[in-house]
């Protein structure tokens, strides 16, 4: 029931919602994987995992889809079908230069068109939230 509550509060199960949550976990694999075995994790002193660190990027991506619900209820409010979109895209695009950052510091090649395919993400949030702010 509470399942079904988020989902409804995030305007349904998309499927670009389903790639913000893919990219999220595999984010957060890779970032504890950083940690625990390459112990290079920028977010502890001694770059070794560190269960604070762990919670609070949680919290962060319990804040991304806090902010996915918040553009939601803009959409609805306004009568338009673009504001989750864009906050969507917007955070698919940053957690795809977070998991090419994290697998940089694993050593591992990454093909040209993973580069591409992100910085085609920033250019459409970006002309997405040009639209928003002309409209």
């Amino acid at each position: 029931m509470i399942g079904s509550w988020i989902v409804n509060m995030l305007g349904g199960w998309t499927e670009d919602l389903t790639t913000l949550v893919t990219f999220m976990g595999v984010d957060f694999v890779l970032g504890l994987m950083i940690a625990a075995v390459w112990k290079k994790s920028g977010k502890s002193k001694n770059g070794a995992l560190n269960s604070v660190s762990a919670w609070k990027g949680l919290c962060r991506k319990g804040a991304t889809l806090g902010m996915v619900m918040v553009a939601y209820r803009l959409d609805v409010t306004l009568g338009v079908n673009y504001v989750k979109t864009a906050v969507i895209i917007a955070f698919i695009a940053n957690e795809g230069i977070s998991i090419v950052e994290n697998l940089g510091i694993m050593g591992v090649p990454l093909p040209k068109v993973i580069k591409k395919a992100i910085d085609v993400l920033k250019e459409k949030a970006d002309m997405e939230e040009e639209e928003k702010e002309n409209k």
